[in-house]
């Protein structure tokens, strides 16, 4: 860790992880996900930081921005941004899109491993040995589901948060470096494959529309440009919130208009929207 003059106290530190353990799904909605939750964890790290309540306003202000990850091993990126923000106190050349480009970078492929991990695995594992103690209507069950899940994520969240806040500090050379732009683009750029792969994979959007000489023009797409229909939603979301400023509930509401007017003209089918299945 770099020497710096201004330095996060082991208070800040501590209270900055249980407001991330016991608070990152505060005021959970479509439209916000985790970024209460983040807001709040980093609320110690600013308030020990800066004295001055106009830079603790400016500095929050970076962490506004919309957030959603694996909780468990998300609690990484907080820790990154608490090393992150510790360098920018310290005149660091750190500005608002270093952190959050950092922080979109990461939220997806860290969201893919946690839910691999943790919810695809380790959830099972102890739910499988918890019903298996449970024979017979024991209580040891969940008891035992309980404290071992709650002992795991607390000191798994708690390394990973420390780790990222070390790696976070480790990593100022290199942000603000001579590689800085490539090093944050290449993290961006992974980030958006994955964003990618996510949406090529759960959006089913298809059309039951007949084409005039025979056929479907699904099945012309599909021959032409295989989910092109997911492509053109994906990237009209995209540009309704990120260019017109439209919101997620807005938007959400709109693709339901669209829906219903689809499927009044002939244009979707009753196998429009395809639920995943386990």
């Amino acid at each position: 860790m770099a020497d710096y003059s201004k330095k996060v106290s082991k208070k800040a530190l501590a209270k900055s992880f249980r407001n991330w353990y016991y608070g990152h799904l505060t005021c959970f909605s479509q439209e916000h996900m985790q970024t209460f939750g983040y807001l709040v964890s980093m609320l110690p790290i600013v308030e020990d930081l800066y004295e001055k309540k106009d830079d603790q306003v400016e500095a929050l202000k970076t962490y506004s921005a919309f957030f959603n990850t694996e909780p468990q091993i998300g609690s990484m990126i907080v820790g990154v941004t608490v090393g992150l923000e510790e360098a920018r106190a310290n005149g660091e050349a750190i500005d608002d899109e270093t952190i959050n480009g950092i922080r979109a970078g990461l939220m997806g492929p860290l969201a893919g491993i946690g839910d691999s991990l943790i919810v695809g695995t380790l959830i099972p594992i102890l739910l499988g040995i918890a019903l298996g103690l449970s024979q017979g209507g024991s209580v040891l069950g969940p008891i035992f589901y309980i404290v071992v899940w709650n002992l795991l994520a607390f000191f798994g969240m708690r390394f990973a948060f420390y780790r990222g806040y070390d790696l976070g500090g480790a990593a100022v050379e290199a942000l603000v470096g001579p590689n800085a732009t490539a090093l944050r683009d290449s993290i961006v750029m992974i980030g958006t494959m994955v964003i990618g792969a996510v949406a090529a994979t759960w959006v089913s959007i298809t059309t039951a529309l007949e084409l005039p000489g025979g056929g479907t023009l699904q099945g012309t797409l599909d021959g032409v440009f295989p989910k092109l229909l997911p492509l053109i939603f994906t990237v009209f979301c995209w540009w309704l919130m990120a260019k017109k400023k439209i919101s997620p509930i807005i938007t959400m509401l709109i693709l339901l208009v669209i829906a219903f007017v689809g499927a009044a003209v002939g244009f979707f089918g009753a196998a429009t929207i395809a639920a995943p299945t386990a």
